[in-house]
Order: C-alpha cells, then sequence, then structure tokens
C-alpha cells in the first residue's frame, strides 16, 4: 500500500534534491545573458578590427568594462552548470569527477583570464 499519492510524490525537488535550484539557476542565468548580450555585441563589434589604442579606449570606459565583466563571469557560470549536467547524465565514477572538475577548471581560468586582461585595459 503507497502512503504517498501521485501529487505528493510530484511535489518537491526530485530525486536529487537540487533540481529545482539548478533549474532557475539556468533560466535566470539564461535570461541575463539574453538581455546582455545584444549591448556587448554591439560593443564588441564596434571595437572590432580597430587599432590597439581604440579598442583599449573603448573597454576603458565604464559600461563596456563592467558589461564584459559580468558577460563573462555569468556566461561561463552558465556554462559550467550545464557542462556538469550533461557529465553527470553520460559519464560515471572517476571519469564523472574528473571531467566536473576539469570543466570547473576551465571555465573559472576563462573568468579569471578575461578578467585580467579587462582589468589591464580599464586601469
Amino acid at each position: 500500500m503507497r502512503y504517498l499519492t501521485d501529487r505528493k510524490r510530484a511535489v518537491g525537488k526530485g530525486a536529487s534534491g537540487t533540481g529545482t535550484e539548478h533549474h532557475w539557476a539556468m533560466t535566470v542565468s539564461s535570461v541575463a545573458l539574453a538581455l546582455m548580450l545584444p549591448a556587448w555585441l554591439y560593443i564588441f563589434g564596434s571595437a572590432l578590427g580597430g587599432t590597439q589604442d581604440e579598442v583599449v579606449a573603448t573597454f576603458g570606459r565604464p559600461f563596456p568594462a563592467i558589461l564584459t565583466a559580468l558577460v563573462l563571469v555569468v556566461g561561463m557560470r552558465h556554462f559550467i552548470g550545464g557542462a556538469t549536467v550533461m557529465i553527470e547524465d553520460y559519464a560515471r565514477g572517476t571519469a564523472r569527477k574528473a571531467a566536473i572538475i576539469g570543466v570547473t577548471c576551465l571555465g573559472w581560468a576563462v573568468v579569471a583570464t578575461g578578467l585580467f586582461a579587462l582589468a589591464r585595459m580599464a586601469l
């Protein structure tokens, strides 16, 4: 005899206990990226093909520098979250752990490198 109804089983976070939080985090980051990317692409596209002094002057202004940093951090966090879910779905054992660690390290290395380069241009 089952004590839980179908509705009781459906309400909640699912088997892992973190599915809802992860879904909302990915939804929020994707909406944030959808709002930020058009402006960033315009700024990046206008700087593309310019001389080094023009590019440094473009990213030396506050709005392009802050927007670039936000796109970089939010984009890489979104990448890490999505790649982690993909790895959890298809890999098992030690390979799974190593792949998740590798993806996380790669994502944060890209963030660190990008923010360093941006700080060098902006300061």
